[in-house]
């Protein structure tokens, strides 16, 4: 049924994320990680939800079938990494409990390792230490926590025992919350103390600095201002030193400047932001459309390996 693709495969041993960054372009592969990512070709995270209300694609892949015929178009069409999340984070979601959010997501994870590829990269986007440790056993090789570590601290140490890389996203409050009155007198420097904060919190929980990834979340208690203002200063986020991610892929904010209603309508504004976000040294992506955003990404490379 499925092609059992291996595009850009590492090992699934705890190297760390700069290993993974090094690797995707079959740079040496270092236990620990290596020092710079300088250099490495951005990586795509073809997102999964395996949810039934996340804001663009809930309901699409609850059918394990649905799910790996996804997970294989989106590792045929350059992408890096499979996020499997099994709550939706929209503005304005209830959370959903740990049981429930490990049955939607390790049965795909079991199935992927089994039918598709036992190397492909998987990370977990959860906020529970539970989840995490049950889809890690399950064969996913990073944690993608929007809270940083925040909703269940326990997250941390998990991710500092099984040496795996670990997203540190930022937001204000809670998904349910985020939305309703966010305000910030300097949001890029406030969300650049903020991260530090939480990457502190990880390093004293025993975190490897080579393990962490920092998310400044678009659209998580942000204003549309916020928004463009953080994309506009994405080059303060690459220089903390450690890789960013980003995720904007098909967010409301950018629906308002295109007078577009429809999320499945914002591709090509996505992939503009990735482009701009290679330019600025970003060097992973949350997406939904991973073709597109794979060829913007290839030619804003392109071009910044030009300068």
């Amino acid at each position: 049924m499925f092609s059992h693709l291996n595009h850009h495969a590492t090992s699934r041993a705890a190297c760390g994320i700069h290993a993974i960054l090094g690797d995707r372009r079959a740079s040496s592969q270092l236990a620990g990680g290596i020092h710079t990512f300088h250099g490495d070709k951005p990586l795509i995270m073809g997102i999964l939800n395996m949810t039934p209300d996340s804001f663009s694609d809930g309901g699409q892949y609850t059918n394990i079938d649905a799910a790996l015929r996804q997970v294989d178009l989106m590792l045929s069409e350059g992408a890096d990494i499979i996020d499997i999340g099994g709550e939706s984070t929209r503005p304005g979601s209830d959370s959903v409990d740990a049981a429930e959010q490990r049955q939607r997501v390790i049965p795909v994870i079991n199935a992927i390792r089994n039918q598709i590829s036992k190397e492909a990269l998987i990370s977990i986007d959860t906020t529970s230490s539970e989840v995490a440790d049950a889809a890690l056993a399950a064969g996913a090789n990073i944690i993608n926590d929007i809270s940083a570590g925040q909703h269940d601290p326990a997250i941390l140490s998990l991710a500092a025992e099984r040496s795996v890389p670990i997203v540190l996203m930022h937001k204000l409050g809670t998904p349910k919350t985020m939305q309703d009155s966010p305000y910030y007198e300097d949001v890029v420097r406030e969300i650049i103390d903020a991260l530090t904060e939480n990457i502190n919190i990880a390093l004293n929980a025993g975190i490897k600095r080579e393990n962490i990834v920092i998310d400044p979340g678009i659209g998580f208690g942000k204003r549309k201002q916020d928004n463009l203002d953080l994309l506009a200063h994405l080059d303060v986020f690459t220089a903390m030193g450690f890789p960013v991610l980003l995720g904007t892929s098909r967010k409301r904010f950018m629906g308002s400047i295109c007078t577009v209603t429809e999320p499945s309508d914002l591709v090509t504004a996505t992939a503009v932001t990735t482009a701009l976000g290679v330019m600025a040294g970003v060097q992973l992506f949350r997406v939904h459309d991973v073709k597109e955003n794979r060829q913007a990404a290839d030619i804003a490379w392109a071009i910044r390996q030009s300068r």
